[in-house]
């Protein structure tokens, strides 16, 4: 997912942030962004496309995606955007981790699907906890997803014409796994659409 996304950020759009989590991919567009002059059909085909085919050759399985745009106005709207996003990974990956807890101890997907349907929250942490498993002890990509987006980074280089070692600076895509929650992911998020020059 995270390749996919990636992939995703360099297939011709002008694209400020990805984030991924479970089975889901979201991106924000950077606000002078004019591929296909703004049709959103077409945006969302080609992405759609673009995720499919990609995920596909590289899990080495068929995978479809589909693909929807929000148009938000304003900062708050997306700062929210992600943070429900960021908390619905949370919840997801609970419900996936008691899931497949219970899978393992034999108990068929339906009722394993019956037997988490309402549990309280600290029940599902609860029932972690039993089996030796501290859910706020793993790792924070499996809580909060992943975020990725560019990064300035040295590279060393040699110079053949002068003999002399080279500093230059690229653009690079990074994958971070240590997403922060709340008001913090907030600030996160304004400052790369501030240092994207939106």
């Amino acid at each position: 997912m995270v390749a996919t996304t990636q992939h995703l950020m360099r297939c011709g759009f002008n694209i400020i942030y990805g984030y991924t989590q479970s089975d889901e991919i979201s991106i924000l567009f950077h606000s002078t962004e004019d591929t296909f002059s703004r049709k959103l059909r077409k945006i969302n085909s080609v992405l759609a496309g673009e995720a499919s085919g990609f995920f596909s050759v590289t899990h080495g399985q068929l995978a479809s995606f589909d693909s929807r745009v929000s148009q938000l106005p304003n900062l708050s709207l997306v700062q929210q955007y992600f943070r429900w996003r960021q908390e619905d990974a949370h919840r997801n990956s609970l419900n996936a981790h008691c899931y497949w807890l219970l899978r393992k101890q034999g108990i068929t997907a339906k009722a394993a699907t019956l037997q988490m349907a309402g549990k309280a929250l600290e029940d599902k942490h609860e029932l972690l906890y039993q089996h030796g498993i501290n859910y706020n002890d793993l790792p924070a990509w499996q809580k909060r997803g992943t975020g990725v987006y560019y990064q300035m980074r040295d590279k060393a280089g040699f110079n053949p014409q002068t003999q002399q070692a080279t500093l230059t600076q690229r653009r690079e895509l990074a994958a971070d796994i240590n997403l922060p929650p709340g008001e913090d992911y907030d600030a996160f998020i304004t400052q790369l659409i501030l240092q994207s020059g939106d």
